[in-house]
């Protein structure tokens, strides 16, 4: 699944605009280097969201399967590493 997707699909920015505006603007990073939109991502990989104050990585731990995860479900798919 694409980075921009699964941001989305997982609740990790609120639009898909969002997660590619944050991809082109270069503060999404996957196991430490910068992405573009069409970047997949794989179970195990470290994402890594650079916010204006503080820093969030996440561990991907599967890949949905439908476009949009309740967010009470969050948990199965991206566990917050700091």
């Amino acid at each position: 699944m694409r980075i921009d997707k699964f941001l989305n699909s997982v609740n990790l920015t609120k639009r898909r605009t969002v997660a590619q505006d944050m991809i082109g603007e270069g503060v999404v990073y996957i196991n430490g280097k910068a992405v573009k939109p069409s970047k997949n991502v794989a179970v195990g990989d470290i994402i890594t969201l650079i916010y204006l104050d503080k820093e969030m990585k996440y561990e991907v731990l599967a890949i949905p399967t439908i476009k949009s995860t309740p967010k009470s479900q969050q948990h199965l798919y991206v566990k917050e590493l700091s």
